[in-house]
């Protein structure tokens, strides 16, 4: 090791904690930029990892720079991360003014003045192999020996190599995760293409082969029933029962009886044998839909019937024995339930052996327009009404809402607007007032951060699809069923030039 300062020698044994901490990865990188703006003034600190097939380098983490909802990927020997991704060498700028080849893809240093300053970009290399690049920002005049300097960023490199080549193995599995989701929609009813609702596509293509129990996590009204249904129409069970039950809407009193059933006389009123929902379910899928609200005495049956296969119904002494796969849902926190006492730990678990997180349509991006498209075409169908589209005002209302109610309340948003419509066209004024009342001074801030997340997950899926499209704006708007209007719209919104995604010539 060369040798560093005292105080920079103590922000190496600071990093070499972090990378040996048990947080996530990504946590650990982050935490590594800070330490190194922070304490040794390399400002707007960036890693990138490189893709396995493509050796691409495509920025992972940033320090000082806002990345949310950005695709920023440098190509072998473009711009000075590509050049480093490609060389392995490490390349300074003592001078980022004069750099022609330095691209600035983030925006970053736009308003800064760049000949102050100066620019240090390092390979990271594992197993002798180049896994990413680190990049940092130093102000010039603070920078004595760029040698130094370079020195001492590649000793963060080395001390994070490992950290990232195992980002870059967790960005592989998301990236095939989102392969099956794309290659196979689970239903028809599952609309989505955002990266979110494309890792649920792939855990359910998965899982639906199994057996195994599945727990739906998500908002009310983010879907959980859809996907319930998709898991047993594409599993071995497909021509089997799929028994739904709403623990929520039953009475302690019935809905042991309802999930188990009861023999003649268990109780007042019992005057025959009835089957249970388990015992209709036998061979195909039974779903229970808030199953955190399941009485004390219900879950300790359910906990019986997912280990054993069995179970006595009401007021019988005899046991049913049952092939049925539990597919369950909730919108509580169930692991907090459970550490609280308020439900059974051990159930929680059986449940919770293959999770699946249902995002709320806040953070779907441009899946609202997919829906809301989605939503036209079937009520328009429904209604016998000439909709076709949705206006440009109209969209902008959309997009700027919370949808605290998800896709159940933007179906009905919809319904409600192609109802009362009178054109092929549905306008702001067709849409409920909720969404077009302005925010009140007080929300305002959070209105606004509200629209920037929005933009940003909406910006990210269409560089996506212009780049699966290779810079052809209809086939873009053809892999996120819209259309090529409402595509140049967005493009000139968030200054996208699709030409940059069109192939170079030789």
């Amino acid at each position: 090791m060369r040798k560093f300062s005292v105080s920079d020698l103590q922000v190496l044994h600071s990093i070499a904690k972090v990378v040996a901490s048990t947080m996530d990865l990504r946590t650990q990188l982050a935490t590594v930029l800070n330490l190194l703006s922070t304490e040794t003034g390399m400002n707007r600190g960036m890693i990138s990892i490189l893709e396995r097939d493509t050796k691409a380098a495509v920025l992972d983490v940033a320090h000082g720079v806002d990345i949310e909802g950005l695709d920023i990927t440098y190509l072998p020997g473009e711009g000075i991360t590509g050049q480093v991704a490609q060389t392995g060498r490490p390349m300074v700028l003592t001078n980022l003014g004069k750099a022609a080849g330095f691209l600035d893809r983030t925006g970053a240093r736009r308003h800064l003045d760049r000949s102050e300053l100066a620019f240090l970009c390092v390979p990271i290399v594992y197993d002798e192999k180049v896994v990413g690049v680190l990049s940092a920002d130093k102000v010039a005049r603070e920078v004595d020996s760029p040698e130094y300097e370079l020195a001492l960023l590649e000793e963060v490199a080395e001390l994070t190599a490992k950290a990232v080549h195992m980002r870059s193995i967790e960005e592989e599995n998301r990236r095939l995760k989102n392969i099956i989701g794309r290659e196979k929609r689970p239903s028809d009813e599952l609309v989505g293409n955002s990266r979110t609702m494309r890792e649920v596509f792939g855990l359910i293509s998965q899982v639906a082969d199994s057996s195994t129990t599945v727990l739906i996590h998500g908002e009310t009204g983010t879907g959980k029933e859809l996907v319930a249904r998709a898991i047993h129409k594409n599993s071995p069970r497909a021509q089997g029962p799929f028994v739904e039950v709403n623990c929520a809407a039953m009475p302690d009193t019935l809905l042991e009886s309802e999930l188990f059933g009861h023999e003649r006389g268990a109780f007042t009123g019992a005057n025959m044998r009835r089957r249970g929902r388990f015992e209709e379910a036998n061979g195909g899928t039974i779903f229970l839909d808030e199953v955190g609200e399941l009485s004390a005495a219900a879950q300790a049956k359910l906990l019986r019937v997912i280990q054993e296969k069995q179970f006595q119904p009401l007021g019988s002494n005899a046991t049913v024995r049952v092939s049925v796969r539990v597919i369950a849902a909730t919108n509580r926190d169930l692991e907090n339930a459970a550490a609280s006492g308020t439900f059974r730990p051990d159930l929680y678990y059986r449940l919770n052996v293959f999770p699946i997180y249902l995002p709320p349509l806040r953070d779907r991006g441009g899946d609202i327009m997919l829906l809301a498209d989605y939503f036209v075409e079937k009520y328009a169908r429904q209604l016998k009404k000439p909709v076709k589209r949705i206006s440009t005002p109209a969209i902008d209302l959309l997009l700027a809402y919370h949808w605290p109610g998800n896709v159940r309340e933007l179906e009905n948003c919809i319904e409600r607007a192609v109802l009362l419509s009178t054109g092929d066209t549905i306008d702001s004024v067709h849409l409920p007032p909720s969404l077009q009342m302005k925010a009140v001074p007080a929300q305002r801030k959070r209105h606004g951060k509200l629209e920037t997340l929005v933009g940003s997950y909406e910006r990210s899926l269409i560089v996506d699809a212009l780049k699966d499209a290779k810079g052809n704006q209809s086939e873009a708007a053809r892999l996120l069923g819209t259309t090529k209007r409402i595509i140049q719209y967005k493009l000139d919104k968030y200054g996208i030039d699709p030409k940059r995604f069109k192939p170079r010539k030789p």
